[in-house]
């Protein structure tokens, strides 16, 4: 009787996909399998040396990066990453963390990650939207990873947002904005940080640096999306 009602229900308002706006099948969630498998993944999980860890090269001694899709405007994955943005859909994140999760288990780069640490969002978005997406996508992995996801970096000051600024604004606009409010959670641990979009990475470049000042510590970085120039 309930997947009866529940098959009624979804005629009229139909599941759609948060890609390509098509309906979902039955079984399918969130992103239909088309999409899964058509949308541009970028695979630099396989390789210690990619375009993404070269943003980091010089400035803070990362052990691996990667992201999910490559980010192209006007396309599949800018419409997911807008869904997840700004139209109130946390459940994209859960799900491409656990894809990319998936994804990031069989690399030797990310097998021993021990807990996952979201990048924190800027206290006015977050009033806005109601919600971390980078803390979704982190959600996401810890459920493939079966490991804890962790607030453990705070803002310790107001700072712009980092659109239409250019590499090095972007760098001084994040410089000694964040600390790490739990030390003694992370001594000795591989960590898995996670962002939505990766561009010039110097939000993430700020982040690693904090967690890397704790004794023992690796950080990995991972997002949903790379914008590739």
């Amino acid at each position: 009787m309930l997947s009866f009602i529940h098959d009624f229900i979804s005629l009229i308002y139909p599941d759609l996909c948060q890609a390509c706006g098509q309906s979902l099948l039955k079984g399918e969630e969130i992103i239909c399998i088309r999409c899964q498998l058509q949308l541009p993944r970028t695979n630099f999980h396989r390789d210690a040396i990619n375009p993404i860890i070269k943003h980091f090269w010089g400035k803070v001694p990362v052990h691996a990066a990667t992201a999910y899709y490559f980010f192209y405007k006007g396309e599949k994955v800018q419409h997911l990453i807008h869904q997840l943005k700004y139209k109130g859909r946390p459940e994209v994140g859960m799900k491409v963390g656990q894809l990319l999760g998936n994804d990031l288990k069989q690399s030797e780069l990310y097998k021993d990650v021990d807990v996952i640490v979201p990048v924190p969002l800027h206290d006015d978005k977050l009033r806005v939207r109601g919600y971390n997406q980078a803390e979704e996508i982190a959600k996401g992995l810890a459920q493939s990873y079966k490991v804890e996801s962790e607030n453990l970096i705070v803002r310790t000051k107001h700072t712009d947002t980092q659109t239409r600024k250019h590499r090095y604004e972007r760098y001084q606009n994040v410089d000694k904005v964040f600390a790490v409010n739990e030390e003694k959670e992370i001594y000795n641990k591989h960590i898995l940080l996670v962002d939505d979009v990766i561009t010039t990475g110097s939000t993430l470049t700020a982040c690693a640096e904090e967690l890397l000042r704790i004794k023992g510590t690796k950080v990995s970085i991972a997002a949903m999306a790379y914008a590739a120039k």
